[in-house]
Formats: C-alpha cells, sequence, structure tokens
C-alpha cells in the first residue's frame, strides 16, 4: 500500500508558519524576507516528515515540469559515450530537475515519437545527444521548448556542446614531440590525399586540423599517413602491418582513435615490436580497453561527463537563442605507458610541446 503524502500544510503546522511562508522557503525564494530561524524550522520540519513537493502541483503554478528530456541515439545503450546520460543526470539532480531518458537507435520514427513523447510531458527542454559527434536532423519544435545539441550540431538550434577536438589533436603530436620525437611519425586512420573527396564529421575534420596544423607549426611531417575509413581494431592492425611490412624507420605511431590504435599494438607485437618499448603510440577517446592494453594507452579523452554536465546548465541557464553559442569542453590527456621515455633527443619544438602540455589538464 502506498504511503500518504505529507502535505505542505503539515510542514507549516510542524514548523509553526503558515504554508505560504513554507512553500516559498522551500521553494528556495530568496526574498522570503523571513528569519533564519523559520526557514530552519521548515527544512527541518520537511525532513522529519519525508515530506516531497507535489510537481504536478508545482508546474501548474509556476508553468515549470522540473523535467528535461534527454533524448539520444545510442548512448543510453553503449559503454563508450555513458557518461554523457551520467553528466547530464548529474547536473540535472543538482538543479533540482528529472531527466527523461529517451533512446532512438537514429532511427527517424523513433526519434519523432521520442520528442512527441517529451513534448507531451511538457518538459521544460530538451538535450539532444549523439555518440559520435555529428550533424544531426531535427524536425521543427515548438519555439517555447528550449533546445541544446550535445555532442552534435544542427544549423535550426545552434547551442552546442562539443569537445575541444582541435586543441586535442594538437594535444597528440605534443605528446610526441615533448617526448623526444621529430621523425618517424606515422598517423593511422586518417590520408587528406585519399580521403579528400570523402565527407567526414566537423568534429573529426577538427581533429584532423588539429594535428596537421601542430605538426606545421613544429616544422614536422608524417612518414606516413595510412587511410582507414572505419575506425575499428581490424582496420587498425591491417593498416599497422601494411606500414611496418614497407617501413622499417617508424618510431611512433598517432592513431585517429583507440580502436585503431587497438589494431596497431596487435600488428606491431606481430613484427615483434613493444607499444612504448620500440614504437611510441598515442591515440584518442579514452575508450574502456585503453586501460586494459598493455602498456596502457596513452590517449585523448573524450570529456564525456563534462559536456552532459555543460549542456543541462546550458539548457536551464534561459540564454539560448538564435545566435550560435558553441561550447568546447576541453580534452584532457591521459597519460600511460604506451609513449617512450629516455628519449635524448633536444629541440625548441620539444620545448614548446612541453610547455603546451604543461597548460593543460594531464591525467597520469
Amino acid at each position: 500500500m502506498r504511503a500518504r503524502r505529507v502535505t505542505l500544510a503539515e510542514v507549516a503546522r510542524r514548523a509553526g508558519v503558515s504554508p505560504t511562508a513554507a512553500s516559498m522557503i522551500l521553494n528556495g525564494r530568496p526574498d522570503t524576507r523571513l528569519s533564519a530561524d523559520a526557514h530552519a524550522r521548515v527544512n527541518a520540519a520537511a525532513s522529519e516528515l519525508g515530506y516531497r513537493p507535489n510537481i504536478g502541483a508545482r508546474a501548474l503554478r509556476t508553468d515549470r515540469s522540473f523535467t528535461i528530456a534527454f533524448i539520444s541515439d545510442v548512448v543510453a545503450t553503449t559503454r563508450f559515450a555513458s557518461g554523457l546520460i551520467r553528466g547530464a543526470l548529474e547536473e540535472a539532480e543538482t538543479s533540482g530537475h528529472v531527466m527523461l531518458v529517451l533512446e532512438t537507435g537514429g532511427e527517424p520514427a523513433r526519434e519523432n515519437e521520442a520528442i512527441e513523447a517529451a513534448l507531451d510531458r511538457q518538459v521544460d527542454g530538451i538535450v539532444f545527444a549523439t555518440m559520435r559527434a555529428r550533424e544531426l536532423y531535427l524536425p521543427d519544435l515548438p519555439a517555447s521548448t528550449p533546445v541544446v545539441m550535445l555532442n552534435a550540431t544542427n544549423k535550426h538550434y545552434p547551442t552546442s556542446v562539443l569537445p575541444d577536438e582541435e586543441r586535442g589533436g594538437r594535444s597528440a603530436v605534443d605528446l610526441l614531440v615533448s617526448a623526444g620525437h621529430s621523425d618517424g611519425i606515422a598517423i593511422i586512420g586518417q590520408n587528406d590525399e585519399v580521403e579528400k573527396d570523402l565527407f567526414r564529421s566537423e568534429t573529426v575534420a577538427r581533429r584532423v586540423r588539429g594535428i596537421r596544423d601542430e605538426m606545421r607549426h613544429l616544422g614536422l611531417e608524417f612518414v606516413a599517413e595510412e587511410s582507414c575509413w572505419e575506425w575499428e581494431p581490424s582496420n587498425g592492425y591491417a593498416a599497422t602491418m601494411a606500414l611496418l611490412d614497407r617501413r622499417d624507420d617508424v618510431r611512433a605511431l598517432l592513431c585517429m582513435n583507440d580502436r585503431l590504435a587497438f589494431g596497431a599494438y596487435q600488428a606491431l607485437a606481430d613484427h615483434h615490436l613493444g607499444a612504448g618499448r620500440d614504437v611510441s603510440v598515442v591515440s584518442f577517446d579514452n575508450d574502456e580497453l585503453a586501460a586494459y592494453l598493455r602498456p596502457g594507452l596513452t590517449t585523448v579523452a573524450l570529456p564525456h561527463e563534462q559536456m552532459g554536465q555543460e549542456a543541462v546548465r546550458l539548457l536551464l541557464a534561459g540564454d539560448r537563442g538564435q545566435t550560435p553559442l558553441e561550447r568546447l569542453v576541453p580534452m584532457p590527456v591521459i597519460e600511460r605507458q604506451s609513449i617512450m621515455t629516455g628519449l635524448t633527443s633536444t629541440s625548441a619544438a620539444r620545448d614548446e610541446a612541453a610547455a603546451r602540455l604543461g597548460r593543460i589538464q594531464v591525467v597520469g
């Protein structure tokens, strides 16, 4: 049998104040002009009685449901991007909101159903999230519904939260150069010439731009560029095997994501080479497998939890006009053991790269 809900009147009676005064205190009104003692008595009474606000009644009074919707493609059903939800849930709870999580599997029909379900519940706003950063098509939504894109972009809804991929790309290069690498660096997963007529997402383009701009800035060139359209372990393995069969001067691999790096590790082993011992490896994303590789993989992480928190903050902040607002969240460096140590070369580029790394978040 469901326990009877404690009423606001009971809290007010226990605290010795009027229901109106109790309501103002429990709703966090800053201008109640009530004494500190009254605030303490009301909060204590609510705690002792187990009072829970009636969200439905509050919504009728304030025209707010204190509910936000989180609509994603496969974020909820994959471990890789689940941090987006964790961060959003944490921030929603902190702000006194309930979060309605709806998963579409990336199917347009289910997406429309999810949007209708959110609007039917009169949510205070919608966060649209994608597992892999990309431009997301959305139908027209009521102008009164705030929208924030998380790990995604949309031309009609210009407020978005994205990882700072360009700076992340620069960091990956800086990791190798600061360790003493100045030649023998190959990139696995990308080749401008091979892919010049192919479309990748804007976030991938930013990662590539950061890598190439930093290489140019430091006066370096890749000794080889291995294109892989799908960034999966099998392709990382095949590309690295072909590279090592062809060249014997490779001293560092910059892999476009951790899954490619996983395949590269296997190819190195098949050539009787060790990651972090004979060839340095650096990558992106901080996928779960990165910590379990041996040696552990140094990677530039996707800051999923921080991105989820920031999306909810923006959604509830009320500043979501049509002026594009792109919030870039820094990508922290996760240092493990896949980059060689003890390299003795010195150069201005090495010092510059090390100084830049010293100004960003590095996690050992």
